[in-house]
């Protein structure tokens, strides 16, 4: 499985490629998309959406894992923040490729155990996780690795429930008809 992670930015959107291989994971990239505040907003999304398709189509990316929106006192940041998620989202979209959320707290609880972990152990922790030799460079590419190594570890569970639910639906549609055969039977 290879998962890209992100941490979405209009000026910063960090990222990261993770690869499951058996029980090992990998980091086969990570970063940051830059864009400049004297752009327009149409140039800077239009950019950020190049590279991440570029990014899907070079890695063969099979999921996508976002850093859910935070809402803090800054509405203005919120809303270019949403954008760019939205372009996140888009570039999965075009490509067939699920896009799962996760809050802050659940990303640290998945790399460190707590979800209160402060910064500098989340970036010990996914240098650890993915065998860096050293941390990331940025607060952004560290925040999307994580996510991708988040997205990851849940996926088995997220495919095992999905599943239960398949079947649960199906014996609940076979019971109905059971049910309705043997009401139409019991008719005669």
């Amino acid at each position: 499985m290879i998962v890209l992670g992100i941490d979405p930015g209009l000026a910063s959107t960090g990222y990261g490629v993770v690869q499951r291989r058996g029980g090992r994971l990998l980091a086969l990239d990570g970063g940051t998309i830059e864009t400049a505040p004297a752009l327009p907003l149409e140039r800077r999304l239009t950019l950020l959406h190049a590279r991440l398709l570029e990014l899907i189509q070079t890695h063969r990316c099979e999921s996508v894992a976002l850093e859910s929106l935070y809402f803090g006192r800054n509405a203005h940041s919120a809303f270019a923040v949403g954008q760019a998620r939205g372009v996140c989202m888009l570039a999965a979209g075009q490509h067939g490729l699920s896009c799962a959320s996760y809050t802050p707290q659940q990303i640290k609880s998945a790399v460190c155990g707590q979800g209160r972990a402060p910064k500098d152990q989340v970036a010990r922790m996914v240098s650890a996780l993915l065998r860096l030799p050293s941390v990331p460079a940025s607060d952004h590419a560290t925040d999307a690795l994580a996510v991708a190594v988040c997205h990851i570890n849940a996926a088995p569970l997220a495919g095992a429930i999905a599943a239960a639910a398949h079947a649960g639906s199906d014996a609940a549609a076979h019971a109905g008809s059971i049910a309705a055969a043997a009401r139409a039977g019991g008719g005669r």
